[in-house]
């Protein structure tokens, strides 16, 4: 369930970073968080993974960022 909802959780902060882009409203600052994010999500994955962690931990800890960046997506 929770990766489902990783899943659509997701796909909706997408859509609202496209927007915002297509909108001219896209900032440098935006998509530079975007790709350090990411790059911090991997790795905080696979030190989850590496040191014991589940893959269930994993999903959760990305549900929590994707809804915190939901959330800071809305308030512009």
């Amino acid at each position: 369930m929770d990766a489902a909802m990783l899943a659509v959780e997701a796909q909706s902060v997408i859509a609202m970073r496209m927007t915002s882009l297509a909108m001219g409203r896209g900032t440098n600052a935006e998509n530079a968080l975007m790709v350090t994010e990411k790059v911090a999500a991997l790795v905080g994955a696979a030190t989850t993974l590496a040191t014991g962690g589940s893959p269930h931990k994993v999903v959760r800890s990305y549900r929590k960022t994707v809804r915190a960046n939901g959330r800071r997506l809305r308030r512009r």
